[in-house]
This record gives C-alpha cells, sequence and structure tokens, in this order.
C-alpha cells in the first residue's frame, strides 16, 4: 500500500502524486509500487525493499542522492489468539526534496503522524521528521516492556498453585520478546550515535534536544529490558522449582491416602482368606461383621491424625 501526505497551512493533506517536501508511506508494497516510487524518486527498487526482509539489521546508508536509516521496531503479532511481541525493520529514506518509509505493516509509530497526534509536525521538515519517528519508537518500545511486565506479573499469580508447564512456557515466550527487544535497542543505539556524529544528515540546533531526548528514552528502555529479562530469567528458574515442588507435594497427598486406604484392604482380605472358619477370630460371632467395620474405621483414622500431626497433608 502507498500513501503520501503533505503538509499545508499547518495540517496534513493526502495527495496522489509525490511533490517536493512530501511524505510516501509505503506498508507492504507491491512490486507495481516500488517500481513507481523508485521511477518518481530515482532509486534503486533494493535500496526501497531494504526493511521488507525481516531480518535486516539497524543502519545508516549513504547513497549518491540519497540517504537511508534503518531501525528495528517493535510490533505485536496476532498467534492463536496470542500476542507475541517481536520487531521489524522500518526503513526512513531522505531524498533532496522527500522522505520515504517503508515498513512490513501498519505500526502505531507512523499512524500517529497520519492521525495527527504528533505537535510540531511538517513532512518538509525532514531531520526533524527523522528524529520524532525515533522518538516515538524509543516510547512505543518502553510502553511495550511495561506490558510485557505486567503480563508477567499475572503469570506469576498464576504460577504460585500451578503444576503444569502452560504457565512456564508463557514467561519463556516473554523472555524470548525481550531478547528481541533488547537486541534491536542495542543496534538502535548504534544507529543513534551514529547520526550524531554523521555530517551527511543536516541538523539544525532547534533538533538538537530531541536527538538528545531519542538517545536518552533508547538508553532508558535498553536499561529496563535489561532488567526485566533479568527478573524474568530468575523467576522462571525459582518457578521452575515450585511448580516440581507442587507436583511433589500432589504425590505426597496421593501417597498417604493410598496408604490410608489400604488398611481396609488388608483386613478385609484377612478375613476373605479361603481357611478354616473356625479360627478366624469374630467370624462366628453375631457381631463379628460390625466389629471388624469399626476396627478398620478406627485404624484409618488413627492413621490419618498421625499424618497430619507429621504435616505430611501440607
Amino acid at each position: 500500500m502507498i500513501r503520501m501526505f503533505l503538509s499545508e497551512n499547518g495540517s496534513l493533506n493526502k495527495i496522489e502524486q509525490p511533490q517536493p517536501g512530501c511524505w510516501i508511506c509505503l506498508t507492504n508494497p507491491t512490486e507495481s509500487e516500488l517500481a513507481l516510487v523508485s521511477e518518481k524518486c530515482s532509486l534503486d527498487v533494493d535500496t526501497l525493499r531494504a526493511a521488507l526482509d525481516e531480518e535486516e539489521r539497524s543502519r545508516i546508508e549513504i547513497g549518491d542522492n540519497y540517504n537511508m536509516i534503518v531501525v528495528n521496531i517493535p510490533m505485536i503479532e496476532q498467534r492463536k489468539k496470542e500476542e507475541l511481541y517481536t520487531t521489524i525493520p522500518l526503513s526512513i529514506i531522505l531524498t533532496k526534496e522527500i522522505i520515504i518509509t517503508v515498513c512490513l505493516t501498519d505500526t502505531p509509530i507512523l499512524d500517529a503522524f497520519m492521525n495527527g497526534r504528533v505537535r510540531d509536525f511538517y513532512t518538509h521538515m525532514k531531520t526533524r521528521f527523522v528524529l520524532q519517528i525515533l522518538y516515538r519508537n524509543a516510547t512505543l518500545f518502553l510502553q511495550y516492556l511495561h506490558n510485557i511486565d505486567k503480563k508477567s506479573e499475572i503469570v506469576e499469580r498464576k504460577l504460585h498453585g500451578s503444576t503444569q508447564n502452560s504457565e512456564l512456557i508463557e514467561l519463556l515466550k516473554l523472555e524470548k520478546s525481550l531478547v528481541y527487544f533488547t537486541t534491536a535497542l542495542r543496534s538502535n543505539e548504534i544507529v543513534l550515535e551514529k547520526l550524531l556524529r554523521t555530517d551527511n544528515i543536516k541538523k539544525y540546533p532547534e533538533d538538537t534536544d530531541l536527538l538528545e531526548d531519542v538517545i536518552i528514552e533508547n538508553k532508558q528502555a535498553i536499561e529496563m529490558a535489561n532488567i526485566y529479562s533479568g527478573i524474568l530469567s530468575g523467576t522462571m528458574d525459582a518457578f521452575a522449582s515450585v511448580i516440581s515442588n507442587n507436583l511433589n507435594i500432589v504425590m505426597k497427598f496421593l501417597a498417604i491416602i493410598t496408604i490410608v486406604l489400604s488398611i481396609p484392604n488388608i483386613i478385609f482380605s484377612a478375613f476373605g482368606m479361603n481357611l478354616d472358619f473356625s479360627n478366624i477370630p469374630l467370624v462366628n460371632g453375631a457381631w463379628g461383621f460390625f466389629y471388624v467395620i469399626v476396627l478398620t474405621v478406627v485404624i484409618c483414622i488413627a492413621s490419618a491424625v498421625y499424618f497430619m500431626k507429621k504435616r505430611m497433608f501440607k
């Protein structure tokens, strides 16, 4: 999908043809759309395809008539009604007159610009636009990191009484997401540091504070990802032991119940043996059966009380 925008008279308008100072947004573009933008902007098609590779690394590429910044952005992927956090590349291509963004899917980062939720945004101010995209990318990482932390707390509460691995697997998925985030944020950090040093992308004094804010937000996101990853890793190790312990408690309880219930089986088996009934106590008495039942119940209760005093049921 291809969309074009131009800031005019303080508002963002959608246009049909590329114009100087416009923004071209490519979302999972077709070959014909790539060819159209390539022709209109005098760019190589392979340059436009860079962000369509999910494994593309973050980098800055300096060309003859363009500068390209590739960063990793966070996204939520739906799999079997589950939300999985991962990252995908986003390329920002700066030509002399036009800025182009290419991504595999719609992202809240760019949606905010399209919907007019970003202050002081103008398509012709390319450097500020780039920094605003990078800033919103860092803040989105922080938002998703908070969501992962909340989800991990919910799973932890379920794990306290769990004897299964489903919650542990869910924590493993969250830890996997944190690994993706940490890797992406470190790659983005290298890009930001290079952006700070390079002179190929023109920087204005009024954008210096914004660039510093972007770097600070990205560093904060890296620290949070590392902290959450460490906590989650320790939590998984601890709760793996908890699940094993919970299972041992269940097995211990079942073993005790089996012992208590085996007592009647032993007594009734003795009276059910094919022997001379005259030699078996209580067989010929009128109340013999009743006495055997009472004796069995008393022994079972005594055994249960003994195990309770030994705290074997806990």
